[in-house]
C-alpha cells in the first residue's frame, strides 16, 4: 500500500465512465460506493433552458437520438437513452439528469465537481445565457457551497461565479491550447491570469503534467489536478508526487492506492 504525505482528492470522472454510462445516476450512484471523494459531471443547457448534466454538444455519440443540445427541448433530452452506446450491455435505459438531480444524490454523501461547459456549433463556441448564475443558483438551493468544486475552460464564468457566491471554489481548466497561449517558459502569464480569474485550483490535461509544474503551481498558491488518469501505476506514481487531485475514469482503481 501506497502513503501519501498530503491529502488527494480522488474524482470520479463523469462518475467512473468506464463503469457505468457516463454522466448518468447510475455512474454516479455506483461511484458512491468507491473510494472516491468527489464526482464530476459537465453541465449544459437544453434549448428551452434547462441546465442538464451532459458531455458532448451533440447527443449523437451517447444515445440513441441525434442533434445539438443548443436545437434539442428538455421534453426530448429525457426520452432519450443516455446508455444505448455504453460499451458492452447495460441491463437498463439511463435518463439525461438534471444538475438538481444530481445534487440531490450527492448532498451530505460525496462532493460535486461541476465542469460549466461552452456550448459548441459546427467547431464555434458560445456561452450559454446565464448558466453561471443557474449554477450558482443551483448550488445555493442545494446548500451545497461547501461541497462543490465549479471547474471551467471560461475563466471569464468562473470569476463571475465567484462574484455571485465568494464561497465557492472553482478550478481554471488547462488543456494544450491553453496552454500554448502561455509563451514564457515559467508560465508567470498563465498562473497571473488564473489568480485574476479567482480561481483555487488548476485543472491540467495530464499529458501536460511535469514535477516542475506541480512546484510552480503550489508556489502560485494554486492546488493541481489532473485528468484523465486511468492507469494504476500513473495514479499511484503522481499521487506521490503531490498531486492534490487525480481525475479517472476508473474510480475502481482507487482501491489500490
Amino acid at each position: 500500500m501506497v502513503m501519501f504525505q498530503h491529502s488527494l482528492v480522488r474524482i470520479a470522472h463523469r462518475g467512473g465512465s468506464c463503469l457505468a454510462p457516463e454522466n448518468t445516476l447510475a455512474a454516479f450512484r455506483n461511484a458512491l460506493t468507491m473510494p472516491v471523494d468527489m464526482i464530476e459531471l459537465d453541465v449544459q443547457m437544453s434549448r428551452d433552458g434547462q441546465m442538464v448534466v451532459f458531455h458532448d454538444a451533440t447527443v449523437d455519440r451517447l444515445t440513441d437520438g441525434e442533434g445539438n443540445l443548443l436545437d434539442l427541448d428538455f421534453s426530448y433530452l429525457r426520452s432519450l437513452n443516455t446508455a444505448a452506446h455504453f460499451p458492452g450491455v447495460w441491463p437498463q435505459e439511463e435518463q439525461m439528469p438534471t444538475l438538481r438531480e444530481v445534487l440531490a444524490l450527492a448532498r451530505n454523501r460525496m462532493k460535486v465537481c461541476i465542469e460549466i461547459k461552452f456550448s459548441e456549433r459546427d467547431g464555434n463556441f458560445g456561452r450559454y445565457p446565464r448558466l453561471a448564475e443557474m449554477v450558482a443558483r443551483e448550488v445555493q438551493a442545494a446548500r451545497m457551497v461547501d461541497s462543490v468544486l465549479i471547474i471551467s475552460f471560461d475563466w471569464v464564468a468562473l470569476s463571475k461565479l465567484r462574484r455571485l457566491e465568494p464561497g465557492l471554489l472553482t478550478g481554471a481548466l488547462v488543456s494544450n491550447q491553453v496552454w500554448s497561449m502561455a509563451e514564457d517558459p515559467g508560465l508567470a502569464k498563465l498562473c497571473k491570469q488564473i489568480t485574476l480569474a479567482g480561481c483555487n485550483w488548476v485543472h491540467l490535461d495530464r499529458r501536460l503534467y511535469t514535477p516542475e509544474v506541480l512546484s510552480i503551481m503550489h508556489q502560485n498558491g494554486f492546488k493541481l489536478g489532473l485528468w484523465t488518469v486511468d492507469d494504476l501505476e500513473d495514479l499511484r506514481q503522481l499521487a506521490t508526487d503531490g498531486v492534490d487531485s487525480l481525475t479517472t475514469d476508473r474510480p475502481d482503481l482507487f482501491a489500490q492506492l
